[in-house]
């Protein structure tokens, strides 16, 4: 992982505003009796509580490996998001659609004449929701080309602030449309239905960030062409005869470890003995001496485990410079 912290400003600016629209919606809520004014409280107040975790999770995936944690802790912002997304469907979701069915079936018929304050703080809302997902998009796109591609290995925690993000100016929109209907008819079944919506996309946040977040929690690993492309790199190296097994797992965001078995070929490591020339004048030093000839092939055959681990460590870094993402590489002998 580099040194900059993906998602952490985007998180930050979201916390902010999400913070601010937490409480200007609520007392606005309690103000008109709104329902879908109600269910943006709780959906502000679920993000608000949930960009808190990620920030938890940020900050706890930091810490450096250690004897424990061989490999870091950047699984911890997939568990945080996690909690977060579990958050946004049981708090968010959950409870407002059961508080607009609830309203829907037992409140008046008319609206609140305060109404219009709910349209006003909605249209307020819209801005700030928009700013901070313009923000967190641009920090996901960074210096690349804007495209499907750069959500497909996506930071979660970016991904669940641009998801909540745009789920909240859709809610918003949801919201702002019951809001003029319940209006200009004075029919609060408009706000019900409203709030019902708002829960639903809610939901459907939810289960996107539970699904992406259980990618990394149980191993995520490369995609097939990725992986294609590490394996013909190693057996282009004259001593990799075949790759027989392959493995890979996510350790961080867009930081992986892999794992291969490969079949070795020594003859070039022994061409490479041969072509130093050590061999032939070390041999013709002792050639008539039995003993003397057979100390040479034990310090020849000592020489081999220096040379195969030379040669893996020059594999590694080859990998390594070519696939940036990969962080950990493990060759296996057979």
């Amino acid at each position: 992982m580099s040194n900059h912290v993906q998602g952490r400003s985007s998180v930050v600016s979201a916390l902010v505003g999400n913070t601010f629209l937490a409480v200007i919606k609520t007392v606005i809520a309690v103000v008109t009796g709104s329902v879908s004014m109600f269910a943006e409280s709780i959906h502000s107040i679920a993000d608000t509580l949930n960009q808190s975790l990620l920030l938890i999770g940020i900050q706890r995936s930091k810490r450096p490996a250690d004897a424990g944690h061989g490999y870091g802790y950047g699984i911890e912002r997939f568990f945080w998001s996690l909690i977060s997304a579990c958050g946004v469907l049981f708090i968010g979701s959950g409870i407002t659609i059961y508080h607009s069915i609830d309203s829907l079936l037992h409140a008046g018929a008319e609206a609140h004449p305060f109404n219009m304050l709910s349209i006003i703080v909605l249209s307020i809302a819209l801005v700030i929701e928009g700013i901070t997902l313009w923000i967190a998009l641009r920090e996901l796109q960074g210096d690349k080309k804007f495209s499907t591609d750069i959500f497909s290995d996506a930071d979660p925690v970016l991904l669940a602030i641009i998801y909540e993000d745009s789920v909240a100016v859709c809610g918003v929109l949801f919201a702002l449309v019951a809001q003029w209907l319940t209006y200009i008819t004075g029919n609060i079944l408009y706000d019900a239905l409203g709030g019902i919506a708002v829960g639903i996309i809610l939901g459907f946040l939810a289960i996107l960030l539970i699904i992406k977040n259980h990618q990394y929690i149980i191993g995520k690993p490369l995609s097939e062409r990725v992986i294609e492309d590490i394996v013909e790199a190693l057996e282009k190296d004259s001593c990799v005869e075949h790759v027989t097994e392959f493995k890979s797992v996510a350790v961080d965001i867009n930081k992986y470890r892999i794992f291969a078995a490969v079949e070795w070929n020594g003859t070039p490591l022994y061409e490479e003995i041969y072509d130093d020339g050590d061999l032939k004048e070390e041999f013709d030093n002792i050639k008539d001496s039995f003993p003397e000839f057979t100390k040479l092939m034990f310090k020849t055959t000592d020489r081999i485990p220096r040379l195969v681990g030379n040669r893996i460590k020059i594999i590694e870094k080859n990998i390594t410079d070519e696939f940036p993402q990969i962080a950990y590489v493990d060759i296996e002998i057979n």
